[in-house]
C-alpha cells in the first residue's frame, strides 16, 4: 500500500486512544493536512460526477434495502491501490488501528471505509453502527471533507452520549470523529449543501464460524 503511516505512539493518535478510554469518543478538529483533505474531497466529487456513488442501504446481507426515510447518503467503498490520496488515508487509519490495539487491547484486525455524500436535505436517523447479528465493528471513524463549512449549513453529527446529553459535531474539512461503534447512538442532520465524508469502521475478528 502506498500508505502514509505514522508511528503508533504519535501524540495525535495517543490523544484519540486516551479519549476513547476515558469517554468512548474523540474529536480531532485538525487530523489531516489540508492538501490531503482537498485531494480526498476532489476524489469524492469526481466519483459522484461519474455516477460511481450509489444510494446507501439499511441492514446487511440479504436483508439490505434502500430506505431514504432512514438514510439518504450515496456511498462507494474504498479499495486499496486505486488512488494515492485514498491509500494515504488508509495508511493513517492503519496507524490508528495499531495505536488502539496497543493502548486499548481491542484486537482490531482491519478497517473498512467508504465515501459518503449527503445531498442537500438528506439525513440519517438515530442509530448505532454495530449490527445485532454481527459484532465485528468496534470503533467508528468519520473524516469530514467539507471546505468553508459554516454551522448554519447544518449537517451536524449528533451523538447521544448519555441520557439527555447530546453533542453536535460540525462537519468541517479535516475533522475526525472516532467513537465506540456499539455504544454511541448518533444521527446525521440535514444540510443545505452537499456534505462529504469518509466513514469507516475498525473491525475485530467475528464470532461466526469459518
Amino acid at each position: 500500500m502506498r500508505g502514509m503511516q505514522i508511528p503508533s505512539d504519535h501524540p495525535l493518535l495517543l490523544r484519540i486512544v486516551d479519549d476513547l478510554a476515558a469517554r468512548g469518543w474523540s474529536q480531532q478538529n485538525i487530523f489531516l493536512p489540508e492538501t490531503l483533505t482537498l485531494e480526498l474531497a476532489a476524489e469524492c466529487h469526481r466519483r459522484a460526477a461519474e455516477g460511481e456513488l450509489a444510494p446507501a442501504a439499511v441492514g446487511r446481507g440479504a436483508s439490505q434495502e434502500i430506505r431514504e426515510g432512514i438514510r439518504g447518503d450515496h456511498i462507494q467503498w474504498l479499495e486499496p491501490g486505486q488512488v494515492e490520496s485514498c491509500d494515504r488515508y488508509l495508511g493513517l487509519m492503519d496507524s490508528l488501528r495499531l495505536a488502539m490495539n496497543r493502548g486499548l487491547y481491542l484486537g482490531l484486525e482491519d478497517f473498512e471505509s467508504h465515501f459518503a455524500l449527503y445531498p442537500p436535505g438528506a439525513f440519517y436517523l438515530k442509530h448505532v453502527d454495530r449490527f445485532r447479528d454481527d459484532d465485528r465493528r468496534m470503533v467508528s471513524a468519520v473524516l469530514y471533507l467539507n471546505q468553508a463549512w459554516l454551522p448554519e449549513h447544518g449537517g451536524q453529527l449528533r451523538m447521544y452520549l448519555d441520557v439527555g446529553v447530546e453533542y453536535d459535531v460540525v462537519p468541517t474539512g479535516g475533522c475526525l470523529v472516532v467513537f465506540l461503534s456499539g455504544e454511541v447512538p448518533h444521527e446525521v442532520l440535514p444540510a443545505t449543501r452537499d456534505r462529504l465524508s469518509l466513514t469507516g469502521w475498525f473491525r475485530r475478528r467475528g464470532n461466526e464460524p469459518f
